[in-house]
């Protein structure tokens, strides 16, 4: 029976967590949003923000080792690695400047020959005008200084968004893993 509890625990905090930074709107609301689409103007949205991934240290670990392969520790590339990411949006390139939001989701090392990861997360606006909405990027992101990885759809503002989102590693400490990603996403929305 505990453990029944404790499910019934996580559920109710799961529903509880949806309505904090939600859109406020329900299932009427998004049908006459979409009623109106023939007629709206599309728009596109430049974004620009860092991400700090950190799965080291003491304090503040955001990103957690969760899977790998039965060949993940002799793997030149980690195939087979999987983490869970719930890493910082910040403004600026300083991790305690200004928070825009959290990026929640998973990576994966999915390159047997070559550094390269499968990414799968929501980039989840918590501030501004953008608060309370997402944009989802899936794609593969490889080991080269300039990447480029899908926006495949959004919600809120960005309801069916589509675009681009630009990554450059700013900072990758090899000690640690830590790392800093510069974002600029492009995105088109109504």
């Amino acid at each position: 029976m505990e453990r029944w509890g404790i499910l019934v625990m996580i559920l109710l905090v799961a529903v509880a967590m949806q309505m904090v930074d939600c859109v406020d709107e329900g299932a009427k609301e998004v049908e006459e949003w979409f009623d109106k689409l023939p007629y709206a103007k599309q728009k596109v949205t430049n974004l620009h923000f860092f991400f700090h991934d950190r799965f080291a240290g003491r304090h503040n670990i955001t990103a957690v080792r969760v899977a790998h392969g039965s060949g993940t520790d002799k793997s030149p590339t980690s195939f087979g690695l999987v983490f869970i990411m719930d890493d910082p949006l910040t403004e600026g390139l300083i991790p305690t400047s200004k928070q825009l939001g959290r990026a929640q989701g998973l990576y994966a090392f999915s390159g047997r020959h070559e550094l390269s990861l499968l990414m799968s997360f929501n980039l989840v606006f918590t501030t501004g005008e953008f608060n309370g909405s997402t944009l989802t990027v899936l794609g593969r992101n490889p080991a080269v200084p300039h990447r480029e990885m899908p926006i495949v759809g959004g919600s809120g503002v960005f309801r069916l968004a589509r675009g681009v989102a630009s990554a450059k590693l700013r900072e990758f400490n090899m000690t640690t893993g830590n790392a800093i990603i510069e974002y600029n996403v492009v995105v088109l929305h109504y």
